[in-house]
């Protein structure tokens, strides 16, 4: 494991599972947080517990179900990290698993070429439960968000380490419930051992200096919509998301590598959309792999319609990608150049 910095690091509390415990109503947010962490923490074995980095502790507002995240509150994580992030060595935020892959491509757009470690984790179970993942969780992305060479936004759950906007929660009960489909891990945890695979990360392939993204996400609530495809879907039901004037862009997911019905009135719903500025993109339905707008007939109307391809882009950073440029104060065509470009390792 890395020794202990020098600098401090931060960790910023948000809520979810790791911090809450039982009461009669079910689980809920726990008290005093801070407290069983670091007590939780001075139990682990003596050389474990002397190579951890001393941190400091905030709390975001008050914690919440991270079902309950909306994108104000990405915004408001993203400027308490820039207004503190010179002032420690790397930052752990702890959060809810629901919506942790959200909030970290959220947080990769708002912190690019952030310097310094940004680590996002989490908890299957509280802190306190038998059985539970929550202190391996917290103890490995403190060693990670150690490494000053880690340069970057990144998920750390059950000792892997994954590029924060390439992470998916892939299964709602096992301990390793985070995947990255179409990018390799940053690093891994075996034992007392933490490997940083630094030829994949940011520093080396994309970084670039700090051009932190701050905007305010106020009003685009709502305005991104998420569509799947389905066998049998309609021309109507696509226009009745896609004609709300309060709808602003759109994420299709689509049939293998980028298919769709071979429906003219479909095309012409997304055509007449995208003729009205609305930032439509599309990801595959599978997992794995990318799309192709236009290698197959069945997908051709979606190039003819204007619709931009996601490549092997996850669901959370297309649609993440997608509100943060419409918050951008730029034109269209921009933000559709720019949706196309690989801005922090986002997309192949």
């Amino acid at each position: 494991m890395t020794p202990p910095c020098a600098a401090p690091l931060l960790i910023i509390y948000t809520g979810g599972t790791l911090g809450m415990i039982d009461t009669d109503q079910g689980l809920a947010p726990g008290p005093d947080v801070e407290a069983r962490v670091r007590r939780a923490l001075a139990g682990l074995p003596s050389a474990r517990l002397a190579a951890l980095p001393d941190f400091l502790w905030q709390e975001l507002g008050t914690p919440i179900d991270s079902s309950s995240a909306r994108p104000n509150d990405w915004a408001a994580l993203a400027s308490k990290i820039a207004d503190c992030h010179r002032d420690v060595a790397g930052i752990v935020v702890l959060h809810g698993t629901d919506t942790l892959a959200w909030t970290a491509s959220s947080l990769a757009y708002q912190l690019q070429g952030i310097d310094r470690p940004v680590v996002i984790t989490g908890a299957m179970l509280p802190l306190e439960a038998d059985g539970s993942d929550a202190l391996h969780n917290i103890e490995t992305a403190l060693g990670f968000a150690a490494m000053p060479r880690l340069q970057e936004v990144a998920l750390c759950f059950d000792g892997v380490l994954l590029r924060g906007c390439r992470a998916r929660k892939w299964h709602t009960q096992d301990r390793h419930a985070f995947a990255s489909p179409n990018q390799g891990r940053l690093g891994e945890r075996r034992g007392d051992d933490w490997t940083l695979i630094e030829s994949r990360g940011l520093e080396a392939t994309q970084r670039g200096a700090p051009r932190f993204e701050l905007p305010d996400y106020a009003g685009l609530e709502g305005a991104v919509v998420r569509l799947p495809l389905w066998p049998g879907i309609n021309a109507w039901q696509v226009a009745a998301w896609l004609d709300d004037d309060r709808v602003q862009g759109a994420l299709l997911e689509v049939w293998g590598g980028g298919n769709v019905p071979d429906d003219l009135a479909i095309g012409q719903v997304l055509a007449e959309a995208t003729g009205r500025g609305k930032l439509i993109a599309a990801i595959s339905q599978c997992p794995y792999g990318t799309v192709d707008i236009g290698h197959y007939a069945a997908g051709r109307l979606l190039a003819e319609a204007g619709v931009m391809s996601g490549d092997d882009m996850t669901a959370e950073a297309a649609y993440t990608k997608l509100v943060h440029l419409l918050a951008q104060p730029i034109s269209d065509d921009q933000r559709r150049r720019r949706f196309m470009t690989p801005l922090v390792g986002e997309r192949g």
